[in-house]
């Protein structure tokens, strides 16, 4: 077993003592989570390589970890993976060009020195 198998699997079952502590917010987040592919509208394939473009911009390794096997199993080719991941990065560098605007308005802002 690797690292990142490890790594997944020591998360779950951390999840599973958070689950017996505070069952309620795992029942919640299951149902967010079912409540997104309940249309049908996306093939699993695809809700999971935006599950993958989410975790890097949201940078959680757990979901990275869970996700990309998922992904996998859902027939996810690496080309594929890396494709969606193309597309985080492109947000991401977006995001930054957005929020240095934000930067320059705020500084447009302050009162004259």
């Amino acid at each position: 077993m690797n690292d990142w198998n490890a790594y997944r699997d020591s998360l779950l079952a951390r999840v599973g003592d958070y689950a017996a502590l505070s069952p309620d917010v795992l029942h919640g987040l299951k149902t967010m989570e079912g409540s997104a592919t309940k249309t049908g509208h996306l093939e699993p394939k695809v809700h999971e390589l935006i599950a993958l473009s989410v975790a890097v911009t949201t940078r959680c390794d757990g979901c990275i970890s869970v996700h990309t096997k998922k992904a996998a199993e859902h027939g996810a080719t690496r080309e594929e993976i890396a494709e969606a991941l193309g597309v985080a990065i492109a947000l991401n560098a977006g995001a930054a060009l957005t929020y240095s605007a934000r930067v320059l308005e705020a500084h447009a802002q302050l009162p004259a020195a």
